[in-house]
Parts: C-alpha cells; structure tokens; sequence
C-alpha cells in the first residue's frame, strides 16, 4: 500500500489508491470526490493573532499570506450553510499545561498564546461569527480532551456529519494532527492545500502527501469553491 500512495498525486480521490484493497464500497464523498453541504463541517485551526501578524511570537508568515483563499473558503461555505469551528490554541501562565510543547520550544515558557490576551485572539480578517463555535485546547490535536467529536456528531443533527474541512495553521503541526485524528475516527477529511500555512514550504509539501496519500483529499480553495458552489442551488443538499 506504501508503494501505491506514493504514486497517487495531491489531486487525487483517495478511491484511487485503494486498487489493491477488498473492502467494499467506499463511502460517497471518497467515491465521487464530490463534497455535500449537508456532510461537511469546517475546522479554522489556530489562526490566532500569535502565529498571525508580523512579530507575534510564533509567527508564520505563510499562514499571514494565505489569509485571502481562507477568507473565500470560509466565505463559501457560511453561504452554502456550512458550519465553521475555530480552535485556539491554549497555554496558561498559572501553571504549564503543555509541558512537552514547551520543553520543545522553550521560548513558549514565557510568551505565546496565553489565555486571555490579544495574540490567543483571532484575527481580525477571519473573526467569528455569533454563532460559529470557538473551541479552546491544549494539545496540537483539537479533538484531543476537547468536546470537538460531540459538537461534531450534533451540530447539524445526530450524526450527520462526515466530513471535515481543515483550514488554518501550522500545516505540519495542528492541522496534520487534527486531520489524522478526525480520520482516525472515521471523518473524512478535506485539506486545503492553499489555505493552509506551514513554517516552510518543505513542511507544507511533506503534509500535503501525507494527507493525499493515507488519511483524506487534498484539493484547493478553487476546486472546493466549484464543488460546493453548485450544491447550494441543490434542494437535497
């Protein structure tokens, strides 16, 4: 199977790297590469004003030059009906509740995401919503001790989500995590490759196969923008 996801280019549906394993139908959104409305649910991963703007302590500044195709992607889908979660990601002064992170990255003993200040905020270009969901956690993972995997099974009714959409930053760090897991799970996943930001292009690549290859379908903002633009004149959808 290794050999055969390596092959499988980023654009690919995964039902095409799956030629060498018996297991049924796949389900519908793997097998048509087509994303309903009704399915999906879009993650905005960590896009807070500290790994945002210029300065800020854990700076990325792909992630501050992808801002346009997220803010289309989150257009089109709060226009579809879509519903949008955003995560923050968390660190405490009153004591170290990430304590590998930060053995890891030192610099985040003293700076970085604390609860309450302006950077754990996010940006102004992608500012929730009244009623879009803003979901704080600790861990790289967002469905790690988080209420993620419940929100997702009732947000739209009992079990009627799918599928998730990842959008956000790191690309290598938060993101892949979160995509595993929702696979992991049985989500499908939907990585937006332009609307994802990683500390390097290297990094963005390496997470972009690895998604591709083995846990969901990478796409760009242009190609989910003509897949659920049409759905949303779709009564069924």
């Amino acid at each position: 199977m290794g050999g055969r996801g390596q092959n499988r280019t980023a654009e690919q549906p995964l039902a095409r790297v799956a030629s060498g394993i018996s297991a049924g139908p796949l389900p519908r959104g793997l097998r048509t590469g087509v994303l309903r409305c009704t399915d999906i649910k879009t993650f905005i991963i960590d896009m807070q004003n500290d790994f945002v703007l210029d300065g800020y302590p854990m700076e990325v500044p792909m992630a501050r030059q992808k801002l346009p195709q997220m803010q289309e992607v989150t257009r089109v889908c709060r226009n579809s009906g879509i519903p949008v979660i955003y995560t923050e990601h968390i660190l405490l002064d009153a004591f170290n509740v990430s304590p590998l992170e930060t053995a890891y990255n030192p610099s985040l003993l003293d700076a970085g995401m604390r609860k309450g200040s302006i950077g754990a905020k996010i940006v102004d270009d992608l500012k929730p919503e009244q009623n879009d969901v803003v979901l704080q956690k600790h861990r790289y993972d967002a469905f790690h001790n988080t209420p993620l995997d419940t929100i997702l099974k009732t947000i739209r009714g009992l079990h009627q989500v799918d599928t998730v959409l990842i959008i956000g930053t790191l690309t290598e760090v938060c993101c892949e995590s979160t995509a595993r897991s929702a696979y992991m799970r049985d989500y499908k996943v939907a990585f937006v490759s332009d609307a994802t930001g990683a500390l390097s292009d290297a990094g963005q690549s390496a997470t972009e196969a690895n998604v591709a290859s083995f846990f969901g379908r990478v796409l760009t903002t242009k190609q989910l923008t003509h897949e659920i633009q049409p759905l949303q004149k779709d009564p069924a959808a």
